[in-house]
């Protein structure tokens, strides 16, 4: 089948994140979204360059840009950048644009604008709502993109409270995962000690140390962290002084999460407010429990004594109850890993994704203006 439907992602990012992720998942599936993908990227960070183009996706590339206040008002408002995209637009024959992140939105539909193009948003969270730097030109950017898909239900519903104008163009398409890349993995050995898994980029809003805190007051937990951010030296010092950096791993980032997974028996997600969580389906598709605050996007993939276990305290002292009492039941936590696969099989694939994408773009119409 020929596809006629070209999708240009607009990717103004310094991180690899969930965005990006999703990104890479939705533009190597054009047969199930229906479309052409490729990206045009403005980017500080050589490692997300690297990774779209090592999945095959056509990228167009800025070349290096500044990630500070003073470059992204220039960039978003400014002349040169707009120009550039909208060139970019007009020489890949784009019948839609795909703005993701916050960086791009302004810039995103000024170009599509320019060219009379349909612009789809996908909102993969909220941080952007509540930091007043964000609000600049926010509504404006809103007001003139067709559609906006939110990656959970948690998600959509704030959007909707706060700029409920935007109600009638708003959606919900959860982020999947490919099943059989995080195929089900069998648990470590019963001869392994306890093990957990965090996986996630080391911000404050993560909430790592309570993990840390967590792990250092139950003898015999390991913990394999996995990724790096602006806290990673502050967190290694924490473990040390707690005198726990002989059973806490700090990996870095890891592009392929895989191996940690299949090392632990279970994973833990110690954000606020979380989205959704991506690494928290890659962990439940592979046969992984999780432990996880009850809050955001999270009681939407994560239930409660079935896939996993759902903290109404996000606290120290909430962890170390649950933690404590899972070290004796690898048993138990095999069994709900088994559920936790079944479950991702049923609702959290990524094929079923990129056909709400496909849908999405479909319902499109390239000839109208917002």
């Amino acid at each position: 089948m020929t596809l006629q439907r070209k999708v240009v992602h607009v990717v103004v990012a310094g991180s690899i994140g969930g965005a990006e992720r999703l990104l890479v998942d939705l533009a190597t599936r054009p047969t199930e979204s229906n479309a052409q993908h490729s990206v045009a990227l403005m980017t500080s960070n050589p490692a997300l360059r690297t990774m779209l183009t090592d999945h095959g996706i056509r990228v167009r590339d800025r070349g290096i840009v500044h990630d500070d206040p003073l470059s992204y008002l220039w960039r978003a408002f400014g002349p040169r950048d707009v120009r550039w995209l909208t060139g970019i637009l007009q020489e890949e024959n784009a019948d839609i644009v795909h703005v993701h992140t916050y960086a791009s939105h302004i810039i995103g539909v000024r170009a599509a604008r320019r060219l009379h193009l349909p612009v789809l948003r996908t909102e993969h969270g909220i941080q952007h709502y509540t930091d007043i730097s964000c609000s600049l030109f926010r509504n404006w950017a809103l007001r003139h993109t067709n559609s906006i898909v939110a990656v959970s239900d948690y998600v959509r519903n704030f959007v909707a409270l706060r700029a409920p104008f935007v109600r009638k163009h708003l959606y919900t398409i959860r982020n999947g995962v490919d099943s059989e890349y995080f195929s089900e993995h069998l648990p470590p050995s019963d001869k392994t000690p306890l093990t957990l898994a965090l996986i996630c980029r080391l911000e404050p809003w993560k909430g790592a140390h309570l993990l840390i805190k967590a792990v250092a007051r139950v003898p015999g937990v390991y913990l394999k962290i996995a990724g790096d951010g602006s806290q990673r030296q502050t967190l290694e010092k924490l473990a040390i002084s707690l005198g726990v950096h002989d059973r806490i791993t700090f990996m870095g980032y890891q592009p392929d999460p895989r191996p940690v997974l299949a090392s632990c028996h279970l994973a833990v997600n110690t954000s606020y407010d979380e989205p959704l969580g991506l690494s928290v389906m890659e962990a439940l598709s592979m046969g992984r429990p999780v432990i996880a605050f009850r809050g955001g996007g999270i009681p939407e993939i994560v239930q409660n004594g079935s896939t996993g276990w759902l903290l109404d305290h996000r606290t120290t002292q909430a962890l170390v109850i649950q933690i404590s009492h899972l070290v004796d039941k690898q048993d138990l936590i095999a069994r709900m890993g088994k559920t936790a696969r079944a479950f991702i099989e049923d609702q959290g694939r990524i094929e079923t994704m990129s056909q709400g994408y496909a849908q999405a773009y479909s319902a499109l119409d390239s000839s109208m203006l917002p």
